[in-house]
């Protein structure tokens, strides 16, 4: 049985692989493992079960996963090579030095390590140690993990409803997921994690930590959680719950606006998009004249879902991503079409879509939180000239996983190909760089996939990311700018005014509706104030993509 994967395989809700033994179920996301704090994960991740975590060790991220050290794999393990060379002559040719070499370490382990170790613990990670070591995606799913992987594109699951990382010893959070108890309570990307109730959570393997986290749904849990900028520990109180993720919502932010946000891509998303746009219609009597799809910090999720997005929004047959490895079925073309994005028998989700959607102007808003799947749907409707992309430049995940299970209860999850957009870009470790340009400083402390140890690139794709960080400002001046608290480089105060639902609009939104009302889009707080003001525009502390901006309202509004 094999399911092909972005990080997360599609299951259906009983938590089985669908279509049987040959169904391919690609799925994309930036992490490797979501945390719930529960039931946990997703993989692409955006997190995803217990295996292929991001953790940070020194200045760059690391895939920590189950334990993943590339340690032993011992005289089991040669036997069971032998009895796998017999059924596939492919691997026959086995380095023999090294097979040794690996069953010798087996054997001082068991007999010199301080404590007795059990010989399944140590091929467990062994295995996974190999895996890990190829890059930050690649893992052993073992029993748990590989539920987690079950239930991860459910879209419901148990705990606080955060994504985590590791950095420097210390649980880092990567991402609060929308209208959750963490985001409900106040927990921030960014935030460091320093206890669960009583139990210090330093020097922790990522694992260890989610099993602290986890507990009965209604238990409270206490975080301590380390905050830059604060100079005292703050204390969260979150109670867990069931985290049932709206992955599809709509906000009311002016007439003749629709506003469509995708937090992440579920095996429901396309379902709960068609909804969310033919109300939109409906609100606004059918008269309406631009649409915004948000997907910043959408860390992707099931390709599938992707594929269906775009081809709400493009013509039919429309090539939305191409995928390229090694092997035969690592190599897939997917085009606007139900057979694309629908699985067999089903009627086609976007059916009922108001046709209008088609030609409706249209701006996509990504940061460099937007990852994988997400990145498919920027791209496809950048390269295809269907919207306007605004932002910062995205994450740069652009490898594809397939789910091997090895038995009835664990897989692995391994790199079989990289994803292409329409017009053959590579979105790995290099991410999409927006139309315009608009940064509002809160990601300068993010990751990207290019941070990632071990990342896949080609010389092509290094040579990209050499010259996107060479014309990048340098950061730590910057910061030590702001630091300093010059007066004209102090942060600027944006106060966002609110929407027709009464809820605020950040800046990076307010400058999308600025763009369908004809006014100028601003790049950046300081230059919306120098704008405001009569000011002179100084840089901020931070730009995400090296592409110049046009200051002009003309050239930000003729698109």
């Amino acid at each position: 049985m094999k399911v092909r994967n972005k990080d997360v395989e599609q299951m259906d809700g009983s938590g089985q692989v669908n279509e049987g033994n040959t169904s391919r179920v690609p799925s994309v996301s930036r992490n490797d493992m979501r945390v719930a704090a529960g039931d946990s994960t997703q993989m692409p991740a955006s997190p995803g079960g217990a295996a292929g975590v991001i953790a940070r060790s020194g200045a760059k991220l690391k895939a920590a996963g189950l334990v993943g050290l590339g340690t032993v794999l011992g005289v089991s393990l040669s036997l069971h090579f032998s009895a796998v060379a017999e059924r596939q002559p492919a691997i026959a040719n086995l380095p023999i030095e090294e097979v040794r070499m690996l069953s010798e370490v087996f054997g001082r382990v068991k007999a010199g390590y301080v404590e007795e170790v059990d010989d399944k613990r140590l091929i467990k990670e062994a295995i996974n140690g190999m895996l890990t070591g190829l890059d930050p995606h690649s893992a052993f799913l073992d029993n748990d993990a590989y539920k987690d992987l079950q239930t991860a594109t459910s879209g419901k699951f148990g705990g606080l409803g955060i994504e985590v990382g590791i950095e420097e010893g210390f649980v880092k959070v990567i991402s609060p997921i929308d209208d959750t108890p963490a985001y409900r309570a106040g927990i921030k990307s960014g935030d460091f994690i320093l206890k669960v109730n009583d139990s210090n959570l330093r020097g922790l393997s990522l694992t260890e930590a989610v099993k602290r986290m986890r507990g009965e749904v209604g238990s409270d849990a206490v975080l301590t959680i380390l905050r830059r900028g604060e100079a005292k520990e703050l204390v969260f109180n979150v109670k867990r719950a069931v985290i049932e993720t709206q992955s599809v919502r709509s906000r009311q932010l002016e007439p003749g606006i629709a506003y469509v946000r995708i937090a992440q891509f579920e095996q429901a998303t396309a379902e709960k998009l068609v909804r969310v746009i033919n109300d939109a219609y409906k609100q606004n009597d059918g008269n309406v004249r631009g649409m915004i799809l948000d997907l910043r910090n959408d860390p992707g999720g099931v390709l599938e879902a992707a594929v269906a997005v775009s081809a709400a929004f493009l013509p039919k047959d429309a090539r939305v991503v191409y995928t390229e490895g090694r092997m035969p079925d690592a190599k897939m073309n997917l085009v606007a079409r139900k057979e694309d994005y629908q699985r067999r028998g089903k009627e086609d989700v976007l059916a009922k879509l108001n046709p209008a959607v088609k030609t409706v102007p249209l701006v996509v808003l990504v940061n460099n939180g937007t990852a994988s799947a997400a990145e498919i749907v920027a791209g496809a409707l950048q390269d295809h000239k269907r919207a306007l992309v605004m932002g910062i430049r995205t994450f740069g995940k652009g490898s594809v996983q397939t789910i091997l299970p090895i038995s009835d209860n664990t897989a692995i999850k391994l790199t079989t190909a990289r994803y292409f957009t329409p017009n053959g870009r590579s979105i790995q470790a290099k991410g999409i760089v927006p139309d315009k340009i608009v940064d509002d400083g809160a990601q300068r402390f993010m990751t990207r996939e290019a941070d990632l140890e071990r990342h896949l690139t080609s010389e092509e794709e290094q040579k990209a990311i050499d010259a996107i960080k060479t014309a990048l400002p340098d950061q730590k001046k910057s910061a030590d700018t702001v630091a300093a608290k010059k007066d004209d480089e102090k942060p600027v105060d944006y106060k966002p005014a609110n929407g027709a639902d009464g809820l605020p609009i950040d800046f990076v939104l307010q400058q999308a509706l600025n763009h369908f009302n004809g006014q100028v889009v601003s790049a950046n707080p300081r230059e919306w104030l120098a704008l405001t003001t009569g000011t002179k525009a100084k840089p901020v502390a931070a730009v995400a993509a090296a592409t110049p901006v046009a200051a002009d309202a003309k050239s930000a509004t003729a698109r």
